[in-house]
Formats: structure tokens, sequence, C-alpha cells
């Protein structure tokens, strides 16, 4: 009963999901030159994850919306 007052954004991300959220941070690190512990590389990293919570699941698509080119190099 409880489910119906949950939302797709109130369940946790299974391994699947964080590691396609991984190669998204990991790709934009590469792309935009940014140090994995700055400040700027966190606020990637919880755009990232508040994306995928909103549904947005394709990793080119996520690195697009967070600011790279979402080319493979």
């Amino acid at each position: 009963m409880i489910r119906r007052y949950l939302s797709k954004h109130d369940y946790p991300l299974d391994s699947l999901d964080l590691n396609l959220c991984q190669r998204a941070f990991d790709a934009l690190l590469v792309e935009l030159k940014l140090a994995k512990e700055s400040e700027e590389a966190e606020r990637v990293a919880a755009t990232i994850i508040e994306l995928y919570r909103e549904g947005i699941h394709d990793e080119r698509q996520l690195i697009i919306m967070v600011g790279g080119t979402g080319r493979e190099t």
C-alpha cells in the first residue's frame, strides 16, 4: 500500500544504475578536465544522480545534459 505514495525518485539506485552514472561522471571528468575531488565534480555527480532519478537513463544524454558533448573519444 505504501508503494503508491512513493515516487520513482524515492527508490534506491542499484548497482546497474550506479555503474551507468559512474560512466557518465568519468566521461565528464575527462571531457571537462575536472579533478575528481573538486567542487565542480561534486556538482556534476549530484546533477547526474538527480537527472537519473528524474528518468534520464541514457548515458550519452546524461553527459550532454550536464555539459558535455556526448561524443565518444
